[in-house]
């Protein structure tokens, strides 16, 4: 979904987050505060970031969802991690592509300058990216804990060369069990991402929908299913072998028999800044090299 943002709006506060391992993240990172305090406009990074690319001055430990503007310096990795800080907070976010070509970044590196420009004019749109609000309930002494993902929530195998057993319910209906290396819940960004690899369908991000996809699945029904967004899905260690969660690639969990999770579409969007029309099928014919015919 777009909406063009209200060009009277006044920009106080931008965060920058940063790829730890690139040097041209780094000199943006410093060309980006100097233009940004120029104007008048509170910056401030991370403190890992901060330190990990020796602009410790920009380090503050506030949240990051407390930024009119964060802008992402890296690649799709990079963004994951800043829908993460933010925290389901109603922040916009730049991308700046520094790396290869990405799903989610919005500008290359030398057009950084301009994009800010551009921004603090109001002249852009906001995507509004579906997220997943994913709950875990393990059993034992673990609380129960929650996390929000911009692409998946996988629960995966711990052991190599055995499956895992896993219950599903949908809208609390029992669907079936999976012997499987794992399942993954997913939305339609994180439908090119790890579901791609295990056969998961492409599905536009324009859409709302929830994607379940078996990794491997030793069993006769190995489709994956598209479900409403309305619609929930619960998902129970049944057999005796753990299972790992791990949230937007990150491990969240170790799940033992009877650990259950809960994933649905989230409340809160990402909310991801946009210059232009942005065609989703020629940035993945990008990325794969399709050819015109």
């Amino acid at each position: 979904m777009r909406r063009r943002d209200d060009g009277g709006r006044r920009v106080t506060a931008a965060v920058i987050v940063a790829h730890h391992e690139r040097g041209e993240a780094a000199a943006l990172a410093a060309s980006a505060a100097r233009w940004l305090r120029e104007r008048d406009i509170d910056v401030w990074m991370p403190l890992s970031d901060a330190a990990a690319i020796d602009l410790d001055d920009l380090g503050d430990d506030r949240p990051a969802g407390q930024a009119d503007l964060a802008i992402s310096l890296g690649g799709d990795g990079t963004m994951l991690r800043t829908v993460e800080l933010l925290g389901g907070a109603p922040t916009t976010i730049l991308g700046v592509n520094v790396g290869q070509l990405g799903y989610l970044t919005e500008v290359e590196p030398a057009a950084l300058t301009s994009a800010l420009e551009r921004y603090v004019a109001g002249a852009f749109e906001v995507e509004e990216r579906m997220m997943l609000a994913v709950d875990a309930d393990p059993v034992g002494e673990a609380p129960p804990q929650s996390w929000r993902a911009l692409n998946e929530a996988v629960i995966e195998r711990r052991e190599s060369g055995h499956t895992v057993r896993l219950l599903v319910r949908i809208d609390g209906a029992p669907f079936t069990s999976y012997a499987a290396d794992g399942l993954i819940v997913a939305t339609p960004t994180g439908s090119t991402a790890y579901s791609l690899s295990a056969r998961g369908p492409v599905i536009s991000p324009r859409h709302r929908a929830l994607l379940l996809t078996p990794v491997s699945p030793h069993m006769l029904f190995d489709r994956a299913l598209v479900l409403d967004p309305e619609e929930s899905i619960e998902i129970e260690v049944a057999g005796h072998r753990s299972a790992d969660l791990n949230v937007d690639g990150q491990r969240a969990l170790t799940l033992e028999q009877g650990s259950t999770i809960r994933v649905g579409a989230a409340v809160e969007p990402a909310r991801f800044v946009r210059f232009g029309p942005r065609r989703f099928h020629q940035i993945l014919k990008a990325k794969f090299g399709l050819s015109d015919r």
